[in-house]
Parts: C-alpha cells; structure tokens; sequence
C-alpha cells in the first residue's frame, strides 16, 4: 500500500509547489487538474481507473490482460466497482496512442496558460502581443525538437 499512498503523497506535494506560485492565475487549472486525478487515484486505492473501451479506441487494446492482473503499478481497469469512474482515464487520443482523464486535460490547459502567461512578461515588463506571440513559437518549437528528440 505504500505505492499509491507515496503517489497521492506526490501529487500533493506538487500541489503546494503550484499553491506558492499563485500569482501566476493559469496555475489554477493545473491545480484543479491534479486535485481531480488526487480525488480519483485516492478513490480507487492509489490507482488511476482507465476505461478499456478508451483503451481500445486509442489501439491500445493489448493491455487489457496486463491490467486485469494488475500488473501496472499506476492504473487499474475501469469495472463496476471504480468510483468516481467520470474522472479516470476515459479519453483516448488514439493520434498518440493514449488514454487522458479529465483533470489531465485542465493540467495541460494550465501549463498551456502559464506559457503564454510567461510570454506576456519578462521581469515586472509587460510585451507586445507581437513579441508574446514569437515567444510562444518559439517555446512551441522547443517542446517539438524535444519531443522529436526524446522519440
């Protein structure tokens, strides 16, 4: 049981990281995020519900019997007796071959914000929208070349 306490314990953890950068208001999607995912994970003993007909939809059907013996330390298959079912991993983005819950999707909405957030400031100086706009391309182009890099 230590495992899915120690995950809960993290994402608490990083919750209170993100509580003491307030200021940035993005940030509070990405809290919300988190909070819901904590909510769910905590519901379901430690672990992250995932629907396999999501599974399925995203090409990832071959898991199935690695999670019906509860093999993967993270999640679980999503059955009768999840709680709180709505908020697991039930999206599939079968362009990426993966399977996202809600919260996952206000977490990236928020660092999606506190980009253009950050963009729009350097120092206590507020930019140019031209300027915050080739910032965020230029951030864009970063993430791609490290996500081209890193496969």
């Amino acid at each position: 049981m230590a495992g899915p306490l120690a995950k809960v314990l993290v994402l608490l953890l990083v919750g209170y990281g993100l509580l003491q950068n307030r200021h940035l208001k993005s940030l509070y999607l990405v809290l919300l995020g988190l909070f819901l995912n904590t909510l769910v994970i905590f519901a379901n003993g430690g672990h992250m519900p995932v629907s396999l007909t999501a599974l399925e939809k995203a090409g990832l059907g071959g898991l199935e019997d690695f999670l019906r013996e509860k093999r993967d330390a993270v999640h679980t298959l999503l059955d009768e007796t999840t709680r709180l079912p709505f908020l697991g991993d039930v999206i599939p983005l079968p362009p990426l071959r993966k399977v996202i819950s809600p919260g996952d999707i206000l977490i990236l909405l928020g660092i999606m914000g506190v980009v253009v957030e950050g963009a729009l400031r350097v120092g206590g100086l507020h930019l140019s929208l031209r300027q915050a706009a080739l910032r965020v391309l230029g951030y864009l182009l970063l993430v791609l070349f490290l996500l081209a890099w890193r496969a």
